[in-house]
């Protein structure tokens, strides 16, 4: 499956990569009375956004064969830009009407960031079991 993703990588990964951060650039740039309500807790939101932000971004870091440092730490450099961009969309949101700067936003943020890399490790490894069984 990593090796299929890696194959399409442009499409699979690039793509939805960018395409994915402008939509979330635009959601948390609407004022509060226009955010859609999904009914799930704000947190789990944030979590879950992030999360797959973290995966496109791992996929993106690893695939990558221009800037050798990212290629070698992919999910270090995941992370960090996950949390970093996570704060600055909190900052961002106190210039947005109806929204707020929540410290326990970006934490949701963070760890949902960590989970999307959870689960590229584990489609890594189940790729390469996968792999070496044929």
């Amino acid at each position: 499956m990593y090796r299929l993703i890696e194959k399409h990588k442009a499409l699979l990964v690039y793509l939805p990569l960018a395409l994915y951060w402008v939509v979330l650039l635009i959601l948390t740039s609407l004022p509060g009375k226009d955010v859609p309500n999904t009914n799930i807790n704000d947190k789990v939101e944030h979590y879950l956004a992030y999360s797959i932000l973290a995966i496109l971004l791992c996929f993106t870091f690893d695939f990558q064969k221009k800037i050798k440092f990212l290629a070698k730490q992919p999910y270090l450099f995941s992370l960090l830009l996950v949390s970093f961009y996570g704060c600055i969309d909190e900052l961002h949101q106190l210039y947005i009407p109806g929204r707020s700067c929540d410290v326990k936003d970006w934490l949701a943020d963070t760890c949902g960031g960590l989970m999307g890399i959870g689960i590229v490790l584990l489609i890594k490894r189940f790729s390469s079991k996968v792999v070496a069984e044929q």
